[in-house]
């Protein structure tokens, strides 16, 4: 029996946990999926705009340039921030190192933040999953021997079978916890090479600007 057949014969618990995992496969399985092209993408668009940044001849031209690399906006905003404004509110208090530090600190959370996206929910998956599937795994055995008790002669065959088409759930879980954990630490090592890229360029622009010797 499969867990199709669990869910056509099972009762209503069976197949709510039996939809919920479907629906945390296929949740994990986008999120995958998306954050695999999203990755790959911005990790050359974010190694072009840095070069480009650094072999313009002003900051106006990198701009131009970064604009045409910078599909999702990685970059861009960081060195658009480091642009100040003067302004009468608190925002232009204090020197221009503190006010670099402010503004560049804003722009790099909101990139990160793009970069992060989905990785709670491959965690939460990941970890949560065996455990829905163990659910179903125990509501199904408690079940089997409700049945055997009640017709009134215990063989081998009768427990057997039963407890193995229970146990299905618990191996739907794992196959997609794993999946989740496995994407979660292989793309969590992809999201933390292009965060180090950018504090560190973020690090540079204000070091640049802070001196004065180019007016950003």
């Amino acid at each position: 029996m499969n867990l199709a057949q669990l869910f056509l014969q099972g009762d209503a618990l069976a197949r709510g946990v039996a939809l919920l995992l479907l629906a945390m496969s296929v949740a994990s399985w986008v999120v995958i999926l998306w954050k695999t092209w999203l990755l790959r993408r911005a990790n050359g668009d974010v190694a072009r705009c840095i070069a480009a940044f650094w072999q313009s001849g002003s900051v106006a031209e990198a701009l131009q340039k970064i604009s045409a690399f910078d599909r999702e906006l990685l970059v861009l905003p960081l060195v658009q921030a480091s642009r100040l404004e003067a302004s009468q509110t608190l925002a232009s208090a204090g020197d221009r190192a503190h006010q670099l530090t402010r503004v560049l600190r804003n722009a790099l959370h909101a990139a990160l933040a793009k970069l992060q996206h989905g990785q709670v929910l491959l965690a939460t998956i990941g970890a949560t999953a065996p455990f829905v599937g163990l659910l179903g795994t125990v509501w199904g055995i408690y079940h089997a021997l409700i049945g055997i008790a009640s017709a009134g002669q215990v063989t081998i065959d009768k427990i057997s079978g039963p407890v193995g088409e229970s146990l299905i759930m618990t191996a739907a879980g794992l196959m997609v916890a794993i999946p989740a954990v496995l994407a979660y630490n292989v793309l969590g090592r992809a999201v933390a090479r292009l965060e180090a890229e950018l504090e560190g360029f973020a690090r540079d622009l204000r070091e640049l600007g802070s001196t004065g010797a180019v007016a950003l």
